[in-house]
């Protein structure tokens, strides 16, 4: 086979690499070559003969030196492909959206927000910036078994993160007195009664299509028990307001549903009360005298939405446009907050923003952007299919945005001091940004001896090279393995299919630990990367990790994402 097909085989394939930075399939390289090269197509055997062999030379290359290799045999192509990109996709239009919208986020304040909230929270944010219009934080405090008195500062923290345009906080628990006036209102109508029955009681009729015996009370007995209701004299259990809704209805769900329970504890931590407005009746409500225009939320939802139509259709008021989206799985963290807290009470997590937590906090702690967040779940949109979240889509929104302003250094996980015979003294200057010369560079001083991972040297061929300083060949004595150096010509390096490598200065280097969500990774990195507490960086041949702390010799890093 001639060396242009071999070299065109692995052009294509370093170019399919480094654009997905994943190891590409034999026939999508084949396919490529052939359809620009149509020449090679007589010799397809040939090609598939190669082809293995190809891909594991692809394959041994890590990210950068793909990026390095290809921009060496083909720089227009690699100027091209990792160019970062913003993907901008346009959400479906809104009906009756034409003169603006009123449209609310609804959480519980039961923990902080998470990746499952930020959907709901960022689409309603980008039709209320589309159309015009007014945008309500509104915090559903109604149930104090699900509130966590410190949730209710986490969520506006939460919100203020993602950049969302409030313009309005209302706290349902400031609502009370509306709910009981609409709760009597909604009596006085006929549409909701006190029922006293006991609960299976009463789920035994409703499964048989039969009415309570206090569906048949008059509207001033209803009252009655509704003033007793409010007085405190029934325990917990005892009653409840129900909706009057069609007992033949398919879905035993909708059959006079509850408006309002009693609970005596826990204790709410805003109000006293022992009467408490379920959702379907306060988020009825409260979506009309707020003026919500446009609903969207999870398709869960879809029953609440037609128990809340009889609501809206006895008190005769126009109903809000509703959309519902299909549901998002999100694998790989966990978002259930009972969950997160016993996690948290028992030591197996650090706090709410550990970053194996899907909580917006972690994600904010790893360096994800609430503007890739944003792009994302813009990117997922409305539809109701079901989906899985990719995690590769946030990523990828993510680079795009960190990687034009992320400063690189150096870190060596698990590092292994080697002296480097014959080797001159001299320093290294590696820039700061690859594709921004201006922002300048940093020195790396070799005197004699190198960090470099220990995982290189296990896999490591004849010759490597420490990037940004010279070439040295590998080999093993007695003692161990031994460092040349081997001069510092790159060409010869790639002659030599050498790996390039990151090393640091075993003389002068600062302790680090990469946290990642399979566990802290012990190294050590530039001095420099202590100087950027806070900010998103690239460790190169590793990845984006946000430098989050620096203790007394020792820095703490966040691993994002490569």
């Amino acid at each position: 086979m001639s060396d242009e097909l071999r070299e065109a085989l692995f052009i294509f394939a370093l170019q399919n690499a480094v654009k997905h930075r994943n190891l590409p399939k034999a026939g999508t390289v084949i396919g490529m070559v052939m359809g620009k090269h149509p020449e090679f197509r007589s010799r397809a055997k040939e090609v598939s003969a190669v082809m293995n062999e190809v891909l594991r030379e692809v394959a041994a290359l890590s990210p950068e030196e793909r990026e390095e290799r290809l921009a060496a045999l083909a720089p227009e192509l690699i100027e091209d492909i990792t160019k970062p990109r913003v993907h901008v996709k346009e959400l479906p239009a809104l009906e009756k959206a034409e003169s603006g919208v009123v449209m609310r986020f609804a959480p519980n304040p039961s923990g902080p927000l998470h990746l499952g909230h930020a959907r709901a929270a960022v689409l309603n944010d980008a039709y209320v910036q589309r159309y015009g219009g007014k945008y309500i934080l509104r915090i559903e405090d109604t149930d104090p078994k699900r509130v966590d008195p410190d949730a209710y500062a986490m969520v506006r923290e939460d919100i203020a993160w993602l950049n969302l345009s409030i313009h309005e906080v209302v706290y349902q628990s400031d609502r009370f007195d509306l709910y009981y006036q609409y709760g009597r209102d909604l009596t006085e109508r006929g549409g909701a009664y006190v029922c006293t029955c006991e609960n299976e009681q009463f789920r035994e009729l409703k499964m048989a299509r039969k009415a309570c015996p206090c569906r048949g009370l008059t509207v001033e007995e209803n009252l009655a028990l509704w003033e007793r209701m409010l007085a405190g004299e029934f325990y917990e259990g005892e009653a409840s307001v129900r909706v009057r809704t069609d007992l033949e209805h398919p879905d035993p769900a909708m059959r006079d549903f509850p408006a309002f329970r009693i609970l005596h504890a826990p204790l709410h931590p805003r109000i006293e009360a022992h009467v408490y407005p379920l959702m379907n009746f306060s988020v009825a409500v409260d979506d009309h005298l707020l003026g919500v225009t446009h609903v969207i939320r999870g398709k869960d939802h879809i029953a609440n939405t037609r128990r809340q139509r009889y609501i809206y259709d006895y008190f005769g008021w126009p109903v809000p446009v509703y959309r519902h989206y299909g549901r998002m799985g999100i694998e790989g963290v966990i978002l259930s907050t009972s969950q997160m807290r016993e996690g948290i009470r028992s030591g197996a997590y650090q706090g709410w923003d550990d970053i194996r937590l899907g909580t917006l906090r972690a994600l904010a702690r790893r360096g994800i952007e609430p503007a890739a967040v944003r792009s994302a779940m813009i990117d997922i949109g409305t539809g109701d299919t079901d989906i899985s979240f990719s995690w590769d889509n946030l990523y990828a929104h993510n680079r795009a945005i960190v990687d034009p302003v992320a400063d690189r250094y150096f870190f060596v996980p698990d590092p292994v001091p080697l002296k480097v015979r014959d080797a001159p003294v001299q320093t290294a200057r590696a820039l700061l940004h690859p594709n921004d010369p201006g922002r300048g560079t940093r020195t790396l001083p070799f005197l004699g001896e190198v960090l470099i991972p220990r995982e290189e040297l296990g896999r490591a061929p004849e010759m490597i090279r420490l990037k940004d300083l010279f070439n040295v060949r590998v080999t093993e004595s007695d003692e161990g393995y031994v460092l040349t150096y081997a001069g510092e010509d790159l060409a010869d390096a790639r002659a030599g299919k050498a790996p390039i490598i990151q090393w640091l200065p075993a003389e002068s280097y600062l302790p680090a630990v990469l946290v990642t969500p399979e566990g802290p990774v012990a190294g050590a990195c530039e001095p420099a990367a202590g100087t950027v507490q806070g900010k998103v960086v690239q460790f190169e041949r590793v990845g984006f990790a946000r430098i989050d702390r620096v203790e007394p010799q020792e820095l703490i890093a966040y691993f994002c994402h490569r």
